[in-house]
């Protein structure tokens, strides 16, 4: 997917990197606070997950914020995305529930394209 993982937590360094590991991300930023998480690299499209308090000026900063469900109230408002539940695959369901979103919305591009290609110059009398 092109899409490159990283973790950037509050917790402690012990916890992140027990979560990492069973989650299978190798870059991590540990004892993180607000406002580290809301800085960006420069050059890329970041998407942000968060559940707390502490992350909604990350979720707002990010290009597209994504609240887990069972966060708080203003990370749930903070968001372009809310997941019902608290399961990180629903995260690579949105980027390919989105993709597919935006390969149709292209798609349709091209058929009105086509359509008002061939269907003004009927329409003006070309034909006749």
């Amino acid at each position: 997917m092109k899409i490159e993982s990283i973790m950037v937590t509050g917790d402690s360094w012990g916890t992140a990197n027990s979560i990492a590991k069973e989650v299978g991300m190798k870059t991590i930023i540990a004892e993180a606070k607000p406002d580290t998480k809301a800085k960006k690299s420069k050059g890329l499209t970041v998407a942000m997950v968060g559940d707390g308090i502490n992350d909604s000026p990350a979720l707002v900063a990010a290009e597209v914020g994504m609240a887990i469900g069972a966060g708080t109230e203003i990370a749930v408002e903070a968001v372009d995305i809310v997941l019902i539940q608290s399961n990180l695959e629903d995260v690579i369901t949105a980027i390919d529930l989105s993709r597919k979103t935006f390969s149709c919305i292209r798609l349709n591009y091209i058929w009105a394209l086509g359509y008002n290609l061939l269907g003004i110059p009927i329409v003006a009398g070309a034909l006749w």
